[in-house]
């Protein structure tokens, strides 16, 4: 029997349809152990630096280092449906990169409702200036591919589009704000009509772009697998370069395929910021 059409199911049903939480049982015990993984990775990585792109408090990016002068540079936007979580809770997905022989920069941004949507665009539009000048400055130039999980995954594929960005990763993302305006998200959110034409990345595809990887788990919510399956149909579809990485995950441990330096995320990175 196929998936109902989101356009038929009402607040309830489609704010369900969304909820990546309720429906991966013991979601929150892995989301805390992320979180006390990734303070345990901190604490053994006492040089990373902390990058400012701005003013406010969250405008702050997290760099890790491999060792390597050469290093391509992986960032990382997490997730949380632009409302929840922050950088640090997700230290632990440089694991895998750095130990491949990448950098890994985490981005935090301000979250809704103290931001909009367009206010976290831009910020993350900001931090990627503030990467490539900073790269400036040490004087080098090198492969920069932005990845991110879930609501960062959409942020990932806007950023795919800027001319900062030479390849993405976009992980568990979404793609066409439309269902989400109608769900309980929304109550944070705020979307306007303006918001969902102007920060769909399917409704916006680049006509130059380096490749894209849209990874999502086949054991993720019918809409999530919707989302990620028919952007990279649009995204192929419109003569660009990129892969559909299907893996046997559901929302929350597909984190772990980045986290090991062996997963199947950071094999795709790796590939990525080769070029």
């Amino acid at each position: 029997m196929p998936d109902p059409d989101w356009r038929t199911l009402d607040r309830a049903a489609l704010s369900a349809a969304y909820d990546n939480s309720g429906a991966v049982p013991g979601s929150a015990d892995t989301m805390a152990a992320l979180r006390a993984r990734s303070a345990a990775f901190r604490a053994g990585h006492p040089h990373c630096r902390e990058l400012a792109y701005g003013e406010r408090e969250r405008e702050r990016i997290d760099l890790f280092g491999c060792g390597s002068a050469d290093a391509p540079l992986l960032v990382f936007i997490h997730g949380g449906y632009w409302q929840r979580n922050a950088k640090e809770g997700f230290s632990s997905l440089a694991e895998g990169p750095l130990a491949r022989g990448l950098d890994v920069a985490l981005v935090g941004y301000t979250l809704c409702p103290e931001t909009t949507l367009t206010g976290i665009a831009d910020e993350v539009r900001a931090a990627l200036a503030r990467l490539r000048a900073h790269d400036a400055e040490a004087g080098r130039m090198r492969r920069l591919v932005v990845s991110g999980w879930s609501a960062g995954g959409h942020l990932a594929a806007l950023a795919t589009a800027w001319p900062e960005v030479d390849a993405g990763l976009a992980v568990s993302g979404i793609f066409d704000l439309e269902p989400i305006r109608g769900t309980a998200l929304d109550d944070a959110l705020r979307l306007s009509e303006g918001e969902v034409e102007a920060l769909s990345p399917i409704r916006h595809l680049p006509t130059i772009a380096g490749p894209l990887t849209v990874a999502f788990g086949t054991r993720e919510l019918p809409e999530l697998r919707r989302q990620s399956t028919e952007y990279h149909a649009a995204w192929t579809g419109h003569g660009l370069s990129g892969d559909l990485l299907p893996l046997d995950d559901d929302h929350f441990s597909i984190l772990d395929r980045m986290i090991r330096p062996d997963g199947a995320l950071t094999d795709a990175a790796v590939r990525l910021a080769r070029g």
